[in-house]
């Protein structure tokens, strides 16, 4: 146990700063001390989607849990580099601190604005100014190619389309997927699974680029169409089991038929 280690029955943001520290320090835990960026680099992006999901499951009891388990990884990972003495948790929130000033011109500063548009311009101006971004090229690189791809998909065409390069309506778009739809088949008669891939990529991209126009967010499109497959091939499972067989013993139709079944069952349930 840690000399002078003091056990509360409350504790705040000055308190976890101290017990990662121990965690990492000598006699703390050896797990946590041989963690690097890296190793824990997938930790964060499965603590965030937790998060995530407490908020769609609109339970404040979990979204206090999980935002803990977030913030344990913005912790450990700014332990690493105060041990290195590169920045520490102060340096972090300076950080936030004076971004979020420099952003809210309209809050902190003498600029006026008079809707959320003007506030979204402002703030996209001031964030290319502030990075030295000097072209529309550099804001898309700018994206992280970690995102989903969905999500980085839908943020280049967006920035793209603020410079003026898109379609002039949703129609273009839209066609742009039956061209590219003969692509893939093109590519399929290849055999070849690099062209294959790629016509696939282009497919799903001009997809996306059809979700951008309709306002509708690709990854939470994608979502909803997953969550509907689910619970359709859930029913179609059951029906198939009723008569004591399984989705293998039946024909394509015969599954078809079944489909079309639940689609209709899942209907009137609404």
């Amino acid at each position: 146990m840690i000399d002078n280690f003091e056990f509360k029955e409350k504790y705040n943001c000055c308190d976890l700063v101290r017990i990662v520290t121990v965690l990492r320090g000598p006699g703390g835990c050896p797990w946590d001390a041989e963690q690097t960026h890296e190793s824990i680099r997938k930790n964060f992006i499965e603590e965030t989607y937790e998060a995530i999901e407490a908020i769609d499951k609109q339970d404040p009891a979990m979204l206090r849990e999980e935002l803990g388990d977030v913030l344990l990884q913005i912790m450990l990972h700014t332990e690493m580099e105060r041990e290195k003495g590169v920045f520490d948790f102060d340096d972090v929130c300076d950080e936030i601190c004076k971004k979020l000033i420099v952003r809210h011109p309209h809050v902190f500063g003498e600029v006026t604005v008079s809707s959320t548009d003007e506030v979204l311009t402002n703030w996209d101006a001031i964030k290319k100014a502030t990075k030295h971004q000097k072209t529309t090229t550099e804001s898309i690189l700018s994206i992280p190619r970690e995102f989903p791809a969905l999500m980085r998909a839908q943020k280049t065409q967006h920035k793209a389309a603020k410079a003026g390069f898109d379609w002039s309506e949703i129609s273009g778009a839209l066609d742009k997927i039956g061209e590219e739809t003969e692509e893939v088949k093109a590519a399929l008669a290849t055999k070849d699974p690099e062209k294959i891939a790629d016509e696939l990529g282009d497919l799903l991209f001009a997809a996306v680029n059809v979700c951008r126009f309709a306002d509708t967010d690709a990854e939470e499109a994608l979502t909803g169409a997953t969550d509907k497959f689910t619970a359709r091939f859930q029913l179609v499972e059951q029906y198939c089991r009723n008569e004591g067989k399984e989705i293998a013993d039946y024909t394509e139709a015969q599954l078809d038929a079944f489909w079309e079944q639940a689609k209709k069952e899942l209907k009137n349930r609404t």
